[in-house]
């Protein structure tokens, strides 16, 4: 079929709605790390045959967020510390390189955005509202990525948040107080406006480190 007939399809596959539900309830705990997926009971859930359950559920296996055992089914990752290690360090290389592209070029929109998600990280933190901290968390890091302008760079680091969302709630937990978490992410963005590469970067790398000290201690990026 010549490529000039081919339309595009404007709804989201069955399947492709199942995995974005399964996704999501991974990232906010509904399945826990270690749950077992059972295809009967999700596909009485979901109302859905288990053609695209089953579909769905590869999708996630792909992105890494499910795990396969031969004879034993489909289950939800479950992070050690070297996993985290790896999220972290992966992390760090993509958004280094986003910065880097950012600064490269006008940075005012760039800046806006991560300062909107500052804001909204700190109003948050004053209301207690957890949930809404760790959303603009992961929104600072998406804007951060989305403004280098890099399709590919955005692509790498979508799976890589979805992953930390899965630390967030643990992370929180460490913190003395949530405007340590507020502060890191501001003086981020201050160095971007500023048009700081060396420091955007060294506070960049020291905000990863701080994380994955906090969530595996006696782990660090250059840990082997």
């Amino acid at each position: 079929m010549p490529l000039t007939e081919i339309e595009p399809v404007n709804r989201e596959s069955t399947a492709a709605i199942i995995a974005r539900q399964l996704r999501e309830a991974i990232m906010n705990g509904s399945l826990p790390p270690g749950s077992q997926l059972g295809e009967t009971e999700l596909a009485g859930r979901f109302q859905v045959s288990r053609g695209p359950l089953r579909e769905a559920m590869q999708r996630l296996v792909s992105e890494g967020l499910l795990r396969s055992e031969r004879h034993r089914g489909l289950f939800v990752i479950e992070l050690e510390a070297e996993d985290i290690r790896d999220i972290y360090a992966a992390r760090l290389a993509v958004e280094g390189a986003a910065v880097i592209r950012i600064l490269q070029g006008p940075r005012d929109e760039a800046v806006a955005g991560l300062e909107e998600a500052v804001g909204d990280m700190a109003a948050a933190t004053q209301g207690e509202d957890w949930s809404a901290v760790s959303e603009a968390d992961i929104r600072f890091h998406e804007v951060l990525v989305a403004a280098s302008g890099s399709k590919r760079l955005e692509r790498m680091s979508r799976t890589l948040l979805i992953e930390t969302r899965m630390c967030l709630s643990a992370l929180r937990l460490t913190y003395a107080s949530d405007e340590e978490r507020v502060t890191e992410h501001k003086n981020i963005t201050e160095a971007i406006s500023e048009g700081d590469q060396e420091k955007a970067l060294s506070l960049l790398e020291a905000h990863m480190e701080d994380a994955v000290r906090r969530l595996a201690p006696g782990t660090s990026l250059l840990s082997r």
